[in-house]
């Protein structure tokens, strides 16, 4: 029998109710509820009434809808389901339905075969899979891939119907690179999936470029009063045509791509192409080469590094150095991985001997990165001399903190001290042309009192306090020094040398002058990606560097939050 829309509403609502036994529903409770979903959904604020609830109680538990629902009266007063997993939307399929079903299935399969109907394909299948699950009470015979988990899919209709409509939307975006969300008016064209994943092809407004949004970074849609700009001459394929996936640069061109597939691989590509562009180049005992001619974008490289070392790239050359690059960067991340176990054993050296070194707390590319920032911010500002140093290096290269402070980094932090805070940070590199050194010394300063020169180089010496004032020594024991390797460092290119716990007490001149002749000092080696960690009383010191290779290091210093910092505690004695 024919249901309408309001009394569907009205199932609807009592099974949403009868569901949550959080709560005991009166005949009464039923009916306010019914009411309230009415007018939400169809406007009507006239009160549904007892007879139609106690009509529709009926309705359910009878087999007229295929509902059969196991509705009962506890203490003659409240309504609720027996079995307390049922619903009326876990009903199977009736035969009617099923029949319906089949009837549109049969009209579907007579047009697979036509070029206009190809998409029809993998609908039919689906359909002829959940109809003989239904008929049979098995299993479906066929998985089709999916993913329930994906956000954005609850967007998909609403869009449907703006583009149908032809109707402007508000969008709240936030893709994956942007520090916050960003609203804006779109006009919606086409809705494309890409390996399970839903995209919305539009404009932001009249003349402006082609926009690819991903649906599962859409965090809300609103309706608008904007009219539409319609998509004119605007055509989907003809926008895809020449790239893998979904990214299109519009003013970019194609190029040609040779990928060099082993014997075991070639197989898999010629019957699954890459690309409709995708052809033979040569077929031999080394593997097959395949071409193709297409935009050079994320999804072609992330197909390329999908088949592993299965598949080689031939040319553009920019292309293959930016899988080699990846391939290197994955590798080092395996390869060298930060010993967080080893973290305990120099902490306890730290405290023992004064310093203790830690290898790959970066990556390479993480390393390469900073070294690129460095880089920039010389040649932006033009620097031609002093340029083996930059003095408050985080103000002046702002990007360069959240590289520096790394997870490993502030891992590393924390477990020596919770409370440290970073307090100074410098960049210098020693190279033979900068070819200064550092005295034997023990760290309880940051401003030098004297330089002085010797033939060929000069060096630092006489460090004094802040203000002429030498911090307690409260201070000093609360205080590291983490310096980052940005090259590999030994002594030919001035690697520290260190006298191992010479770091509990403050020297004087006399005292220094004696341990160092009589110690036989650490030669502090360092690869690039390594950390030096050093408690600032410890006798230190770097000799003349004789090769020609650069020591670009970070030089950062930090404070237990409890203590003032080194300024502001020098301030203070002078008041």
């Amino acid at each position: 029998m024919p249901v309408n829309r309001n009394a569907l509403i009205r199932f609807r609502t009592i099974d949403n109710c009868l569901r949550n036994r959080q709560r005991r529903w009166t005949l009464e409770d039923l009916i306010e509820a019914c009411s309230e979903a009415l007018y939400e959904y169809e406007g009507i604020d006239k009160g549904v009434s007892k007879r139609s609830i106690q009509m529709d109680i009926q309705m359910m538990r009878s087999d007229k809808l295929g509902y059969n629902a196991p509705i009962i009266v506890l203490e003659k007063k409240f309504y609720t389901y027996e079995d307390p997993d049922y619903s009326i939307t876990n009903i199977p399929l009736t035969d009617q339905d099923l029949g319906k079903l089949t009837e549109v299935v049969e009209i579907l399969r007579q047009f697979k075969g036509f070029s206009h109907f190809q998409e029809l394909s993998g609908m039919v299948q689906r359909l002829e899979n959940k109809i003989y699950a239904a008929k049979t009470n098995q299993e479906p015979i066929i998985d089709f891939e999916k993913n329930e988990n994906l956000k954005g899919l609850e967007h998909i209709e609403t869009l449907y119907q703006a583009i149908i409509k032809k109707c402007t939307v508000k969008l709240c975006y936030q893709s994956f690179k942007a520090r916050e969300a960003n609203s804006f008016h779109f006009h919606p064209y086409y809705l494309k999936e890409y390996r399970n994943r839903w995209f919305v092809i539009g404009i932001k407004k009249k003349g402006t470029p082609i926009l690819t949004l991903a649906l599962d970074r859409i965090i809300s849609i609103e309706g608008c009063d904007i009219k539409y700009v319609p998509k004119q001459d605007f055509n989907l394929n003809a926008y895809l045509n020449d790239v893998v996936g979904v990214t299109v640069n519009q003013n970019g061109q194609t190029e040609k791509v040779l990928l060099l597939a082993d014997n075991e691989t070639a197989p898999y590509i010629l019957t699954k192409p890459i690309h409709h562009s995708q052809q033979v180049v040569e077929t031999s005992s080394s593997g097959t080469t395949f071409s193709l001619n297409v935009q050079l974008n994320f999804e072609l490289e992330r197909e390329i590094l999908g088949f592993g070392d299965r598949v080689k790239v031939i040319a553009p050359e920019r292309l293959k150095r930016r899988i080699k690059e990846t391939f290197e960067h994955a590798l080092d991340r395996y390869q060298y991985e930060f010993n967080s176990a080893a973290l305990h054993n120099n902490i306890q050296k730290l405290i023992h001997k004064g310093f203790c070194i830690l290898h790959h707390v970066f990556s390479k590319k993480e390393v390469n990165q900073m070294k690129n920032m460095i880089y920039g911010y010389f040649k932006s500002t033009g620097q031609t001399e002093d340029t083996y140093a930059i003095r408050n290096l985080f103000n002046e290269v702002p990007g360069l903190k959240k590289l520096a402070l790394n997870t490993n980094l502030l891992k590393i932090l924390k477990a020596i001290d919770p409370n440290l805070t970073l307090t100074k940070a410098i960049f210098f590199d020693k190279t033979q042309e900068s070819n200064w050194y550092v005295t034997w010394h023990q760290d309880i300063v940051i401003n030098v009192a004297e330089k002085i020169e010797t033939e060929g180089f000069s060096g630092w010496t006489k460090k004094f306090g802040v203000h002429g004032v030498v911090p307690p020594d409260e201070y000093l024991k609360s205080t590291i020094t983490v310096r980052i390797h940005l090259d590999d460092t030994d002594e030919t290119n001035g690697a520290l040398k260190v006298i191992p716990g010479s770091h509990n007490k403050r020297l004087s001149d006399q005292e220094i002058n004696l341990i160092t002749q009589n110690s036989i000092p650490y030669i502090c080696d360092v690869d690039a990606c390594g950390i030096q960690i050093m408690k600032p009383l410890l006798l230190h010191a770097s000799s003349k560097a004789t090769s020609q290779k650069h020591r670009r290091v970070i030089h950062l210093e930090f404070t237990s939050k409890n203590l003032p910092n080194r300024l502001e505690w020098a301030e203070r004695q002078e008041l």
